[in-house]
């Protein structure tokens, strides 16, 4: 019976002993994830054609380069002929027609479509506990005058949003908001939608379109609101980049007057600097 005793004695022993050594080792885990980056944010502009895009050069085409270009055959090799010659694409900004009314008065006010400057953001994270980014705004935007003279435009012919944000440079109310053609779009996205990383999930990320004003290039910083197991209460940081300084974005648009402009696609190629403003580029460009 002694020897029984002892035997269960050191087997309590032990297990008591359990408790206090695994508190230890996770209050030392919270305290070494707390200490870790809670995310890192990489941002690359889109790479693959959009359904409808703009073009924008910084200077004029000759007339052999406008031979060449009316005389390749499908807007893939018109995208890549003048991405080769230092184009520069955006994307016709599709209309969010399930938006709320103020939305769509606001995008169609001009008579003009919108072009959007779209980029991917790509959050990562290393933490063992998640983190939730669950706002953003914009910082520090300065605009200058676009230094395009030309541009080459195919127009859209109807088509769905792609699933992302949009905003305008300075946002307007609300944004930045869902461009996905499901229930809420054009309602804030932050509402009830969050960027989760952390907890087993390495990464996460948006697609932004940032539409600037006509002729106008941007360039601004974001600020981001998230919150995690060591700072339920969330906080604002800036964003950065991989030389530690404040992020800077460049957003253009199309020029406000440029010296060449075409559009193509559904109709011939069409010359809308020698058209009249009630020609047929009007609003296309």
């Amino acid at each position: 019976m002694s020897s029984v005793l002892c035997v269960l004695g050191g087997a309590l022993v032990t297990y008591v002993m359990i408790e206090p050594s695994v508190t230890k080792e996770n209050e030392s885990n919270k305290a070494y994830d707390a200490s870790q980056t809670p995310f890192t944010v990489s941002v690359e502009p889109e790479r693959s054609e959009p359904r409808e895009w703009a073009m924008v050069l910084d200077r004029t085409l000759t007339d052999d380069e406008v031979g060449k270009m009316k005389s390749l055959e499908g807007s893939s090799a018109v995208f890549s002929y003048l991405k080769s010659l230092g184009g520069r694409p955006l994307a016709y900004a599709p209309l969010l027609e399930h938006a709320p009314k103020r939305y769509i008065e606001e995008q169609t006010s001009s008579g003009r479509l919108e072009f959007s400057d779209t980029f991917k953001m790509t959050v990562m994270s290393t933490r063992q506990y998640a983190v939730t980014i669950n706002d953003w705004k914009v910082t520090d935007l300065k605009c200058r005058e676009s230094t395009a003279q030309t541009v080459v435009g195919l127009p859209p012919q109807g088509g769905v949003a792609y699933e992302g944000i949009r905003l305008h440079l300075p946002p307007r109310a609300d944004e930045p908001v869902l461009t996905d053609d499901t229930e809420g779009q054009g309602e804030p996205y932050f509402d009830n939608r969050f960027v989760e990383v952390g907890n087993g999930q390495s990464s996460g990320g948006l697609r932004a379109e940032v539409i600037a004003p006509r002729g106008q290039t941007c360039e601004w910083g974001v600020q981001v609101h998230y919150n995690d197991t060591h700072r339920p209460e969330g906080r604002w940081v800036q964003l950065k980049d991989d030389k530690g300084e404040p992020l800077r974005i460049r957003t253009e648009s199309v020029p406000a007057n440029p010296r060449q402009s075409w559009i193509f696609g559904s109709m011939p190629w069409t010359p809308c600097h020698d058209t009249s403003e009630e020609g047929p580029c009007y609003g296309l460009l």
